[in-house]
């Protein structure tokens, strides 16, 4: 089947597979945004480079599936069978199968202890635990209860909780936060966050360590692969990895405390 002489755009993150078809239909899927009204066919036109003859022949084959719908007023919208995957997709999740193997890999990597919290009322959770292979290390464990306001895992997820003022606009910036002995003096810990389907906050991962053995400066040795393993968790479970990547790329402006 002969090529149109045209360059299928797609959002960020999005790349093609060499299936031609393929790639077409998911850059239409892919250009709707949570914040949009119904798009007319030369928006979508606009925003996948297609020609507006193979974009109107893909929507039809797409709304026959119910992957989109065409409104009374010939603008097109996400379909019902994107939320029958999505039930799906979420049915199949397990929480430890998927962060479990990823935090061994990190504290392999960094070799200090992995934990992953999740906010629960007005504390947080340890909900999983990687241990480090050092005889003295931070002990925590999956479980054990701690306050939201102080240490790493706790500020990163009221910052994405909404939380306003300093440090967590900060945090929101560079999706990262370095604590250095809030909720114990001689522990140190640095976390990020991770999401879900639609960018909703799963929980915070970190890293964590005696202060005699991590300070500042290994902190910010180990922040672009904490983000960028939060990026892959993000991704894995439906959210956009992208803004946890820029971050890794980022500086180290990041907040400290």
């Amino acid at each position: 089947m002969a090529r149109d002489s045209q360059t299928v755009r797609t959002p960020l993150g999005v790349t093609a597979s060499g299936i031609d078809v393929l790639d077409r239909a998911a850059s239409i899927l892919f250009a709707f945004r949570r914040t949009d009204e119904p798009l007319t066919l030369a928006q979508l036109s606009e925003r996948t480079g297609l020609y507006k003859s193979t974009l109107s022949r893909l929507a039809q084959a797409l709304c026959h599936h119910n992957l989109l719908i065409r409104l009374n007023d010939g603008r097109y919208w996400i379909g019902s069978a994107a939320i029958h995957l999505c039930g799906i997709y979420e049915a199949g999740l397990d929480l430890r199968d998927i962060l479990v193997p990823a935090m061994k890999q990190l504290s392999t990597e960094c070799g200090e202890a992995a934990s992953f919290h999740v906010r629960e009322g007005d504390h947080r959770v340890c909900l999983y635990r990687v241990a480090s292979h050092h005889s003295i290390r931070a002990e925590v464990h999956p479980g054990d209860v701690q306050p939201l306001g102080l240490g790493a895992g706790g500020r990163v997820l009221l910052a994405f909780s909404g939380e306003e003022g300093a440090p967590y606009d900060e945090i929101r910036r560079t999706y990262v936060y370095l604590s250095v002995g809030e909720r114990d003096a001689e522990t140190t810990g640095i976390s990020a966050p991770v999401f879900k389907i639609g960018q909703e906050l799963v929980g915070s991962l970190g890293i964590v360590a005696p202060a005699t053995r991590m300070g500042v400066e290994q902190m910010h040795r180990y922040r672009p692969r904490l983000l960028q393993v939060a990026a892959q968790l993000t991704t894995t479970l439906g959210g956009n990895g992208a803004p946890l990547l820029a971050a890794a790329a980022m500086g180290q402006g990041v907040s400290t405390e």
